[in-house]
């Protein structure tokens, strides 16, 4: 897409903080984060929102998912089970779908957000 800026991240036109990088998906930090750690995870492929995916498509949106640990891990922010078996840390991951969704860019990206609460914005 022409005037998609994550359509244009990907392609490296705009510059990014990318953590993440293979041939279908990229995971950059977000520009304005609503959390310590707030990192979102991008399909190279242009899929305007989760409603436009299709079954040809599950693949790669279990890969973001699938993802979502990795990347909490790496960045500090992995669910932690102490000695005694209590869990700690954690993150959450998020996907907005349409304009009563709250999406702003169309185009699929799943947020993982993680650190310190409260963080503002995502309730609970």
């Amino acid at each position: 897409m022409d005037n998609c800026i994550f359509c244009k991240i990907a392609a490296r036109q705009i510059p990014a903080e990318v953590v993440f990088e293979d041939d279908e998906v990229l995971a950059f930090k977000d520009i304005n984060p609503a959390a310590p750690v707030h990192l979102l995870v991008i399909p190279k492929q242009h899929i305007d929102t989760l409603s436009d995916a299709t079954d040809a498509h599950t693949a790669l949106l279990g890969k973001m998912l699938a993802l979502a640990p990795k990347l909490a891990l790496e960045h500090g922010i992995a669910v932690t089970t102490a000695a005694d078996g209590k869990r700690g840390g954690g993150y959450k991951t998020l996907i907005n779908s349409g304009p009563n969704g709250g999406q702003e860019v169309y185009h699929l990206h799943l947020h993982v957000y993680g650190g310190p609460r409260p963080w503002r914005g995502l309730g609970t």
